[in-house]
């Protein structure tokens, strides 16, 4: 009984060490940009900066080309995840609920774009752009971060309609419910948390996206994301660069919370189940 306490009770040191240096090497970048963020003075060899303030917030919000980044990236947000409800949500339900030929083949297909490495596919449809003269064009950018969305609101939402109590939607038939009113009382209810989670997701994924819209809408286009490059590439001054990170850092934050609490580890395992 004595040896099994002491094993139980034995502090796995590798583990804790393991758990410490993952913490410092994901955690450690964003504390220097954060702090990078708040200083004024921070000279070598001083390990803390010798002057804090928020004149370069002053200076970063006060610049245009940042509030039009701003307003692009949101607009772009929003018709790309309106855009891929409106396609995918409708395909999520038939994956879910309907049986045809091709449907694991088909449903497995919207992964493809994330089983190739990204900007080797990017450069390819930039190629097929370019004739088709989207390079540069606000719906070039639209299209490319369409593809970006798919697993987020084909999978996520799958598995929410999978979730959704059969028994329930056939006791709501049984009394006489229309197919309608069946899928706006009982379905959406239950899935509809899960189905926002995706949306909220594919939002911030959008809005955070870089690659896409560098290659393909440079120069014309130039959201949030492709200023802070531009702005850490070719300003000798790196407040502006951190400024703008932790003001991307925001609302990211405080979606994915909301999702993580929505949505949980087991709703992409329920989506491959099929």
């Amino acid at each position: 009984m004595t040896s099994l306490t002491r094993t139980r009770s034995r502090i796995d040191w590798s583990g804790i060490a393991f758990a410490i240096v993952l913490t410092l090497l994901i955690v450690g970048p964003l504390v220097v940009v954060a702090t990078w963020a708040f200083t004024e003075v921070w000279r070598y060899p001083n390990i803390i900066p010798q002057k804090f303030g928020f004149r370069f917030w002053g200076q970063t919000l006060g610049r245009p080309d940042v509030w039009n980044a701003l307003m692009l990236s949101l607009k772009l947000s929003t018709v790309v995840t309106l855009l891929s409800a409106l396609i995918c949500l409708p395909a999520a339900y038939a994956f879910a609920r309907m049986k045809f030929p091709g449907r694991d083949i088909l449903f497995f297909s919207f992964l493809a774009g994330h089983a190739f490495p990204k900007f080797g596919l990017l450069v390819a449809i930039a190629a097929i752009f370019l004739q088709l003269n989207l390079i540069g064009t606000f719906w070039g950018v639209v299209l490319i971060q369409l593809v970006g969305t798919l697993m987020f609101m084909i999978w996520i939402p799958v598995a929410a309609f999978q979730a959704v109590d059969r028994r329930m939607e056939e006791a709501a038939r049984d009394v006489g419910a229309s197919p309608l009113r069946v899928f706006w009382s009982i379905t959406l209810p239950q899935a509809g948390p899960t189905i926002f989670a995706a949306v909220l997701l594919s939002f911030v994924g959008t809005f955070y996206e870089t690659e896409g819209a560098w290659l393909i809408g440079a120069p014309g286009i130039r959201t949030m994301p492709v200023l802070m490059i531009s702005y850490i590439n070719n300003q000798m001054v790196i407040q502006y660069g951190a400024v703008l990170s932790v003001l991307l850092w925001v609302p990211s934050f405080i979606a994915l919370m909301f999702a993580r609490r929505v949505i949980g580890g087991g709703a992409f395992a329920r989506g491959f189940g099929g």
